[in-house]
């Protein structure tokens, strides 16, 4: 099923710098805070492999936000929205192996509003 949802492509000339970065955006919980470090750092910056990553991280964690806020009404599903943040480990994963994430649906409006 993962599949399905991200596509992934392996990306050449990328320092071991430019993984841990990418993978650093992904982290659950504070993984926002530092794709936000990542996209004002001056030599992250400019990096294309960091930027894909910190701006769909960037992305997901305001999803991610709607959706724990939309189950956080009910009380038995507010307690799912603790563990929804948990799904970001696997683009961490990827990111970390040197792969681009193209998530469904997100990749392609990330790229419409001309953030990557």
């Amino acid at each position: 099923m993962t599949e399905e949802i991200i596509g992934t492509t392996p990306v050449e000339d990328l320092t071991d710098d430019d993984k841990l970065w990418g993978m650093l955006s992904w982290l659950p919980f504070i993984g926002w805070i530092l794709a936000i470090i990542a996209l004002v750092m001056e030599p992250q910056k400019d990096r294309p492999f960091i930027k894909h990553h910190a701006v769909q991280s960037l992305a997901a964690a305001v999803v991610l936000f709607i959706v724990s806020a939309i189950l956080g009404f009910t009380i038995v599903l507010s307690c799912l929205s603790i563990f929804l943040p948990l799904v970001t480990i696997y683009p961490a994963i990827k990111a970390y192996q040197g792969e681009e994430i193209e998530i469904f649906w997100l990749t392609d409006f990330c790229k419409g509003q001309g953030w990557m």
